[in-house]
């Protein structure tokens, strides 16, 4: 469903897309708002309910850089779309510790569009 420079991620278990406008706004000297749309970014909004600790470590590593190319379903063009993103904060909670292994619960995570 989603890949990180080229490498499919995970399903998530939820997904969500913002859209974003970027955009200059002023009122000139008659009160009129002068808006001008800069550009539009997306922001995506992903969450696992429950990963193991070998695809927590690949999803991690996989957002890690500063920036990464993402390819993704984009909902206003029905469409796969390619973009790149940089990662904001990431949570991860822990379920269990099995046989000295780690599982993982709601991990969450948001990608930005640059």
């Amino acid at each position: 469903m989603i890949t990180i420079n080229g490498n499919a991620i995970p399903i998530p278990s939820s997904f969500g897309i913002g859209i974003q406008d970027i955009s200059k706004a002023e009122r000139n000297a008659r009160g009129t708002m002068i808006i001008e749309r800069i550009t539009t970014k997306r922001k995506l909004e992903l969450g696992w309910s429950y990963l193991s600790k070998t695809d927590l470590a690949a999803l991690l590593t996989a957002v890690s850089p500063v920036t990464f190319t993402v390819v993704y379903p984009d909902a206003q063009t029905g469409a796969n779309r390619s973009g790149t993103f940089y990662c904001g904060d990431r949570s991860a909670g822990m379920i269990d510790y099995r046989g000295g292994i780690p599982r993982y619960k709601d991990v969450k995570f948001s990608l930005i569009e640059c």
